[in-house]
């Protein structure tokens, strides 16, 4: 497919942003997309993401994934997705890019370790943080606070997962300001995001399991999916050797992820009708997906993946080191909140949950090893497990 198709986001037609712009500085040759793309690829909270666990915790090796090459391979996947049906190309790589920048250190150990602090005070999660980030804690710009994202940019955020029905506490004030119409569906560009980022983690973590030597070729074998790739992978390369071919069974898997999900995506776009960004939000279901054959064998190695990564007793042990980290930090803030850095400390909130709130935001923003230094500095020694 070649042009935008009429279902694509149009920055031409965008529902704007919060905050007018119109204060005579210079901006440049971009449309509203391509600048919500280069505004989270410039803050500092897409920085962070280079130290910020994806699998492996702040790992010794220097080729293993982290938060920031993981939502650089998201956005490399989902722009080629868009480009084959006719998407928008910025909006697709602004979400894919801004999709983890909610997530605390020490990845989904670090969010139950601040969920079960702010059990409380509404909990904590990742995606609903992704938006307090992006519209309240960053502060380049002199007269609001935020990256004054465009609606497109901010729904597909919120939804990009499907309608959110229940928002936590962070997501609910984003919306009471920005009404994002979360109990619809998301644009098409979102429903890609969401799924580029599946097809990258569940290909990307088979690499660097198999190189940490928590996962061997024979275990992912007996995964239906990986063993129908695999046998295409000797097909084509008859007499390499096997240690060989593993990068290249993760590329031809990731093919045929992309591939399936290009062809059925298509399908259900010509069957339902659509004929507007519009349409899209209002077919009552999501257009983006795998076939039944892919989706069932892609369940089944999350499922392997779950049980022998990440559930692995070395990534358990790791996760306990860091959950220490993470609640002992807010533990040590709350008692002593002039341990804050003092910017930090003279913006703390005097009541709940603001208050706890205000210290979560602050743990959440940290990098691993920053992190590992506070506690180390606020709380006390610690020895955290082969690999940090």
């Amino acid at each position: 497919m070649t042009g935008r198709a009429p279902w694509a986001a149009d920055p031409a037609r965008s529902r704007g942003r919060l905050h007018d712009e119109n204060d005579g500085g210079v901006r440049g040759p971009r449309d509203a997309f391509q600048r919500d793309r280069d505004r989270v690829i410039h803050s500092i909270s897409f920085r962070r993401l280079r130290h910020k666990t994806q699998v492996f915790m702040a790992p010794d090796g220097d080729h293993f994934r982290v938060r920031l090459t993981h939502s650089i391979e998201v956005a490399q996947i989902g722009r080629a997705i868009a480009r084959a049906l006719g998407l928008n190309e910025d909006l697709t790589e602004a979400l894919c890019l801004a999709h983890d920048i909610g997530h605390p250190p020490f990845g989904h150990a670090g969010e139950d370790a601040l969920k079960a602090a702010l059990a409380g005070q509404g909990g904590f999660d990742h995606n609903g943080h992704t938006l307090r980030v992006l519209t309240e804690i960053e502060r380049p710009y002199p007269r609001w606070n935020g990256l004054n994202l465009t609606w497109e940019t901010l729904e597909g955020l919120a939804k990009h997962n499907g309608p959110v029905r229940h928002p936590g506490w962070a997501l609910a004030a984003v919306d009471a300001e920005r009404p994002l119409d979360l109990t619809g569906w998301s644009s098409l560009e979102a429903q890609v995001a969401a799924i580029a980022d599946d097809i990258a983690y569940d290909n990307h973590d088979i690499d660097d399991g198999l190189r940490a030597g928590l996962l061997t070729l024979d275990q992912l074998l007996a995964v239906p999916l990986v063993a129908r790739v695999w046998r295409d992978v000797e097909a084509r390369h008859g007499g390499v050797p096997r240690d060989r071919l593993a990068r290249e069974l993760v590329r031809s898997q990731i093919g045929a992820m992309v591939t399936d999900l290009i062809a059925e995506t298509r399908d259900r776009i010509a069957g339902s009708g659509v004929a507007s960004p519009d349409d899209v939000r209002a077919a009552g279901r999501a257009l983006v997906g795998f076939s039944d054959r892919l989706r069932g064998e892609e369940r089944d190695l999350k499922r392997f993946m779950y049980a022998n990564l990440y559930h692995h007793p070395v990534q358990l042990a790791a996760a306990a080191a860091a959950q220490q980290v993470v609640s002992g930090l807010f533990a040590a803030y709350r008692a002593d909140p002039a341990a804050l850095p003092s910017e930090w400390a003279e913006r703390l909130p005097m009541t709940e949950p603001d208050r706890s709130r205000h210290i979560a935001d602050f743990i959440a923003g940290m990098t691993d090893r920053y992190a590992i230094g506070q506690y180390r500095q606020v709380v006390g020694p610690i020895e955290m497990p082969e690999g940090f």
